[in-house]
């Protein structure tokens, strides 16, 4: 369902309860990449997800990676600046499905050819692969392009049984990474489908290769309090679907963001999923719905809402991001993007809800609307960013180029987001480092 229609919907759906929420409070992005185009013109770049890469040298040089889809990946400076662009793979046959990178994360000091390497990964939805890419400060320093190409050419596909049912795209999708002592995994999520698949990285004669430790089904449909059983709404053949997902390394705790469902807490236990947990439901949750054929979308029937969807987040449910604070607090941020707002969680005890924010207009930038991926790193990132930074992704970049829907990505400071709340939130730059998680 496209986000436009699912914005239409959530406002039918609250006239129909009567429900009322507290007005989101507005922050503003200080930089924007440039606009990227989903047309043969603009090389069917539609910006998705970013993860941010901290200079071990110099904070002020650190690196944001975009995911642009059929069109790989872009490289930004901090002032939003393109310094390279890296093309997906061609499709390795006739009737094959290219590369088409989805989500992107950052792991550090990874043990690559006997050099402690930092590494983005790559989920490539359209090979159903994981991909690599060193990162080298040495070139980031001079001034050259820093990402090189290291995936191991023996990665076998994350999901597929064989490369025809690659093509049929049930693939690689959503991704979060994260260390544990001196090893790298990732979670992967699978187009379509319910399930999570967990990786650990494994260095194959100086490339990067991955085996899989565990393997989570999430719930396809789900019993309603007054007994009656619910499926989220999907296209036929689809089910409930997660891209959107985070790590926190110190707790060893991984949320998901199911798009038509809510938001899920998973415990890592000796790198094994332990039981999920639905923290919190999107306000679509056990609405009844029918298929139109013709449009090829959902149709809620809010007219007969049970009433048992949360408060907070509209589907789709997308990007998470775990904000560091000393102790255990902090927060968990996930994009609600039926309704263009960010929802904010305590990141301790049971994850507390504490409001929401939008990303709006101002004199350096337009809003965002329709958000897929974020990330939030707390650290200081020089002049530019020395609180901290909010990465989101804008789906609706304005102003327009004519007909042309442009995407692209809004840098936020962290202290706009914190001072916007009434009760403003924590800033802590110290007391968590990304390259040293113990």
């Amino acid at each position: 369902m496209s986000a436009s229609a699912l914005s239409t919907l959530t406002a039918a759906l609250l006239m129909v309860s009567g429900a009322t929420a507290p007005q989101p409070v507005s922050v503003s992005a200080r930089v924007e990449t440039p606009a990227v185009y989903d047309d043969e013109a603009g090389g069917n770049a539609d910006a998705d997800d970013p993860a941010v890469w901290v200079d071990p040298h110099n904070p002020g040089r650190s690196l944001v990676i975009g995911t642009l889809k059929e069109a790989g990946l872009d490289l930004y400076g901090l002032d939003g600046r393109r310094l390279q662009h890296i093309a997906a793979p061609a499709a390795p046959g006739e009737d094959a499905a290219p590369g088409r990178f989805n989500n992107v994360d950052v792991v550090y000091g990874f043990e690559l050819g006997g050099k402690k390497t930092d590494l983005a990964l790559v989920s490539d939805r359209g090979r159903d692969r994981v991909r690599a890419y060193a990162i080298d400060p040495a070139a980031v320093a001079m001034g050259r392009p820093p990402l090189r190409d290291v995936t191991a050419a023996d990665a076998a596909p994350v999901f597929s049984a064989s490369e025809a049912e690659v093509d049929d795209q049930r693939t690689a999708y959503g991704l979060a990474a994260f260390s544990d002592d001196d090893n790298a995994y990732v979670v992967v999520s699978r187009r379509s489908e319910t399930r999570l698949r967990l990786l650990q990285l494994a260095d194959h004669n100086g490339r990067v290769g991955y085996r899989t430790e565990d393997t989570l089904d999430l719930p396809s449909s789900f019993t309603l309090p007054n007994g009656t059983s619910w499926t989220p709404c999907a296209d036929p053949g689809d089910h409930a679907q997660v891209e959107g997902m985070v790590v926190d390394q110190e707790q060893h705790v991984l949320y998901v963001a199911q798009e038509d469902v809510g938001l899920w807490r998973v415990d890592l236990d000796d790198e094994e999923f332990e039981r999920p947990e639905l923290i919190d439901r999107v306000r679509e949750y056990g609405t009844p719905w029918t298929y139109d054929a013709e449009e090829e979308e959902c149709v809620l029937d809010t007219a007969h809402d049970p009433g048992f969807g949360g408060e907070h987040l509209s589907a789709d449910a997308e990007g998470a991001a775990i904000y560091h604070a000393a102790d255990g607090k902090g927060y968990l941020l996930a994009s609600s993007q039926g309704d263009n707002t960010f929802a904010v969680y305590e990141r301790q005890g049971r994850n507390a809800y504490l409001g929401s924010f939008t990303v709006t207009d101002s004199a350096a930038t337009d809003g965002v609307q329709h958000s897929d991926g974020s990330t939030v790193i707390n650290v200081p990132l020089g002049r530019s960013f020395p609180k901290g930074l909010l990465v989101t992704h804008d789906g609706e970049a304005t102003p327009a180029d004519g007909d042309r829907a442009g995407t692209d990505f809004k840098f936020t400071g962290w202290e706009s987001v914190a001072g916007a709340f009434p009760k403003p939130l924590t800033i802590d730059t110290e007391s968590f480092d990304p390259r040293d998680t113990h």
